[in-house]
């Protein structure tokens, strides 16, 4: 896969479809690589008229990382000091503006899921000329107070200390966090799950990245005020159950940018299950033709 320089570090990238076509850009989540949006699921955009862009963020996948660095101090930055934070969520939005610049894209739709949809509101916020429509997609706005996560949900995250672990630890421990924030409705089968995990440990393992992202979500501000001056076509597509980002979250994202669509999908939980691909993507195509 190609990578392209943007805002001081290199993104490994790749596309589906036509280059004639609008661009639509893809952002993923909080220690995600971009694998995780799926080719079949590309392929579909890429079918309603898309160029469809994926990427590796910063600190995942095989995107620049800032390993050797010190680990940011996660219990201070919880308490409010962001001093070892080394970048925030308008950095990673940067880095998306500058990949659409390097890949000599004016403007594109962009869709984000979780910490991906983050980026995606921060991006429009920072560079609204960069972006034509948006999506975000089981995310919030940062309010602390929304998009809470069960207790299950949480002690199912990875640990936060960018301690390596085995592969066959960290393989064991990703099945086992997809079933417990994975969609009620669309439950997958454990070794298709398994094959998944081992496919992106392989591509790919970064501990430390992990902990640098989740430092940056809980360091950035409050989106809202932001939020409320987006004036592209908005679409929030929200799994009704999510444990790991409460369904408030996508609402108070919606209420906050004016104008916007909300789509609460029964049965979804913190993932994208095939069976809900058509939902999905219908959202992010109507959503667009606002701003073809």
């Amino acid at each position: 896969m190609p990578r392209a320089k943007s805002n001081g570090v290199e993104l490994e990238y790749d596309t589906f479809g036509s280059p004639d076509d609008p661009a639509l850009l893809l952002i993923m989540g909080l220690g995600a690589q971009m694998t995780l949006w799926r080719p079949e699921f590309c392929s579909a955009l890429a079918d309603r008229g898309f160029h469809v862009v994926r990427y590796d963020n910063r600190d995942a996948g095989l995107s620049t990382g800032l390993d050797g660095h010190p680990l940011p101090d996660i219990r201070a930055v919880l308490s409010g000091d962001s001093s070892t934070v080394p970048y925030l969520l308008a950095d990673m939005a940067d880095d998306a503006a500058g990949l659409l610049e390097a890949l000599d894209i004016a403007a594109a739709h962009v869709v984000g899921a979780s910490m991906g949809g983050m980026i995606a509101q921060q991006l429009v916020i920072d560079h609204p000329d960069r972006v034509l429509s948006l999506c975000s997609i089981m995310s919030t706005t940062g309010d602390r107070s929304v998009g809470r996560a069960s207790a299950e949900a949480i002690a199912a995250l990875p640990a936060s200390n960018g301690v390596p672990l085995t592969r066959e630890a960290v393989i064991a421990e990703g099945v086992r966090r997809a079933a417990v924030i994975g969609s009620p409705a669309y439950p997958v089968a454990p070794e298709e799950l398994r094959a998944r995990v081992t496919e992106a440990y392989d591509r790919a393992y970064r501990p430390e990245g992990y902990v640098r992202q989740y430092a940056a979500i809980l360091a950035s501000p409050d989106r809202t005020p932001g939020l409320r001056s987006v004036a592209v076509p908005t679409v929030v597509v929200h799994g009704e159950q999510d444990p790991l980002i409460d369904q408030s979250g996508g609402r108070a994202t919606a209420a906050a940018v004016p104008g916007s669509e909300l789509l609460l999908v029964p049965g979804m939980g913190h993932d994208l299950p095939e069976q809900v691909w058509p939902t999905v993507v219908d959202a992010i195509a109507r959503n667009a033709a606002g701003n073809p």
